[in-house]
């Protein structure tokens, strides 16, 4: 039951993340009132180099050895636990996964870094700005109720 909640929760998470980067595109974009429009620079020219990636690549990227915890044909998600904070890194065989899932993590709100068919979630805002820095990506709220899905 346990592991069936995990994958229900990671693909819902997936789901969420995969949306978000459709609307922000694959440029760097921040969440400084810009409305929701993604901004390029500097800083966000690995992703493109990146990714798509897969967990190892982009942990590996922000500094983290990762510990796999979900491996589904949607999805794969590892779990970086750092001195700066922990966070979900989740890849996607294909886009229309990612995009599910960041419908589905819609629910929970959050913040939520995505990249083409990867999302880094369940993060402060500030490490997700610091980790942008580091992978590229847009930084998108996916609003919502509830808070995001804690880390087990």
């Amino acid at each position: 039951m346990l592991r069936k909640q995990r994958l229900v929760r990671g693909a819902v998470a997936v789901a969420g993340l995969a949306a978000l980067s459709l609307v922000a595109g694959c440029g760097g974009g921040d969440d400084t009132g810009t409305g929701g429009k993604p901004s390029r620079t500097p800083e966000a020219s690995n992703a493109a180099v990146v990714a798509p990636a897969k967990v190892e690549v982009i942990a590996s990227l922000t500094g983290c050895e990762v510990k796999i915890r979900t491996e589904a044909d949607e999805l794969r998600e590892g779990v970086c636990k750092t001195d700066e904070g922990n966070y979900l890194i989740t890849t996607f065989p294909e886009e229309k996964f990612k995009l599910t899932w960041l419908d589905s993590a819609s629910i929970y709100g959050g913040k939520y870094l995505v990249g083409p068919r990867w999302a880094i979630g369940t993060a402060e805002p500030e490490l997700l700005t610091s980790l942008r820095k580091k992978v590229g990506g847009t930084i998108q709220d996916l609003g919502g109720s509830k808070g995001a899905p804690n880390l087990p």
